[in-house]
């Protein structure tokens, strides 16, 4: 007997449809999985028969074909399994082909027949829906359906559970998840806050401005200074993450496997991966490309401490992807491409012992060559890609014991949500959303400065020998400085403030 039943995979970040066709016919016993499976796929001959047996169902001691088609789109990973079982029970009698064929199955069977989760469940919600509408899903994804609209879900913890439903004559006997009734979660609970750091409010400032215009910063300063303190806050100041956005984010972290509890990222991510991290960990890879650190950083923060210690060659794979906002990786089979839009955050010292230039009177005992070779290490293109460098400077003891009350962070990012508010009706009509993503025609177009601002960057460009993209970099920043002013032009004092945000631009660092 013949029967047919739906599944999904997942190709990047890319859910597709996927037929599994199973024949039963006589002769001699025989389990045979065709469609280009894995590895992994042509395991679940194991754990299907296994599974079947151990739910107190019948397997058939027959020939058994089945197909995953299409034959030419690799098939990978256990998420067949249930698929392939229910294909089985239906071909064989034991499940009435009258049930409804039109239910996408998805999940992995343990040998006892209990169901585990699988990734990659919420691109395959996203992209299927649009064909398919019923969903049967193990009971551990089920965080994941609540946050998909429109769709019905069935759960189940076994594949003995779900046979009994089935046989009790209807797909709603089984427990369902209401997916229609989604709110927006905007809660945004951090442990950590602006408030707690004292003093440097020229740092502060820069990471507010940042934050206001998505701009890629640097800090640089001596140890203990507050540069990872002042990184690891700058998620507490960004807007609140929108729901499409958070549909994004939790699309890479279900294909990574790295989803928690709650089934959806609401708050924006925060990622910093040690020095030691290689090119695939940053930009992802693998034999079936998986998301890397620039990825699972998409709509947040991606935190690179002490920068010249990552290996040059891990950092210029950077390059690309600050510019053109996601990765695209390339293996035997096809080309993956990930979403890699991220405020890149990176901090590091002055010189090898750190204390060069520090005002706290700690000396340091670095040559001027070893100076020049430790900041060497960061290549000039990827300089040009980071829009604020701003000195970190060690924290004097009066500043640390002061009982001023610091501004925390629920304040900064009330000016930060009206400065994107602003460029977002600015940019309504050219599909970006911060000043960040300004390219060199809508520089031209929204960047307009007053005769004395055009002076002085002009100046500037000169006598600090700026490149093009430096220039461009500066009137970003000076036109976010101008948004938080509320000013429509972009005037001198904003220019100079955008100045003193290229630190390694000046001959000081050279």
């Amino acid at each position: 007997m013949f029967a047919k039943v739906k599944s999904a995979g997942v190709f990047g970040l890319v859910g597709y449809p996927i037929d599994v066709e199973v024949d039963i016919s006589n002769g001699l016993p025989a389990f045979d999985i065709v469609g280009l499976p894995d590895a992994a796929v042509k395991e679940s001959r194991e754990r299907v028969r296994a599974a079947i047996k151990n739910s107190g169902l019948e397997f058939p001691i027959k020939r058994i074909t089945v197909n995953l088609a299409p034959a030419d789109t690799k098939k990978e990973g256990p998420s067949y399994d249930l698929a392939i079982a229910m294909g089985i029970l239906f071909a064989s009698g034991q499940l009435p082909l009258s049930f409804d064929d039109d239910i996408v199955y998805l999940g992995e069977l343990s040998l006892d027949g209990s169901l585990r989760s699988v990734t990659g469940i919420m691109p395959m919600f996203t992209d299927i829906s649009k064909i398919h509408k019923r969903f049967i899903i193990p009971s551990s994804n089920s965080n994941e359906a609540y946050h998909i609209k429109g769709i019905e879900v069935r759960v189940a913890n076994s594949l003995g559970e779900l046979v009994e439903g089935i046989k009790s004559g209807s797909f709603s006997s089984l427990p369902s998840i209401d997916s229609n009734n989604f709110k927006e979660n905007k809660e945004q609970l951090y442990d950590m806050d602006f408030a707690d750091i004292k003093g440097q409010h020229e740092a502060k400032r820069a990471m507010e401005v940042a934050a206001a215009g998505g701009h890629n910063i640097a800090l640089i300063g001596p140890p203990g200074s507050g540069k990872t303190m002042l990184a690891k806050r700058l998620p507490t100041i960004l807007p609140d993450l929108t729901y499409e956005e958070s549909l994004e984010i939790t699309k890479i972290y279900s294909v990574a496997g790295l989803l928690d509890d709650r089934g959806l990222i609401v708050k924006r991510p925060f990622r910093n991966p040690h020095h030691t991290a290689s090119k695939v960990a940053l930009i992802g890879g693998g034999r079936t490309p998986l998301p890397g650190e620039i990825s699972l950083a998409h709509h947040g923060v991606l935190f690179l401490d002490e920068l010249p210690e990552f290996n040059r060659d891990v950092l210029e794979v950077l390059r690309q992807p600050l510019e053109d906002g996601t990765i695209s990786i390339s293996r035997a089979y096809g080309t993956v491409t990930y979403p890699a839009s991220f405020m890149f955050v990176s901090a590091f010292n002055p010189c090898p012992c750190g204390f060069y230039g520090d005002l706290g009177g700690r000396e340091c005992r670095c040559t001027p060559s070893e100076i020049a070779r430790y900041l060497g290490r960061i290549s000039g293109p990827l300089t040009d890609r980071i829009d604020i460098h701003i000195e970190v400077p060690a924290i004097s003891y009066d500043k640390l014991t002061s009982d001023i009350h610091e501004e925390n962070s629920s304040k900064i990012k009330k000016r930060v949500d009206i400065a994107r508010k602003i460029q977002l009706e600015r940019y309504r009509e050219d599909r970006i959303f911060y000043n960040d993503q300004l390219s060199a025609r809508l520089i031209r177009k929204y960047c307009l400065m007053s005769s004395e601002a055009e002076t002085m960057l002009k100046g500037a460009f000169t006598m600090l020998n700026l490149s093009a993209r430096a220039h461009n970099r500066i009137l970003k920043v000076s036109r976010t400085i101008a948004d938080l002013e509320g000013s429509e032009l972009i005037e001198e004092e904003h220019i100079g403030e955008a100045i003193q945000y290229r630190s390694l631009d000046t001959e000081y660092w050279l």
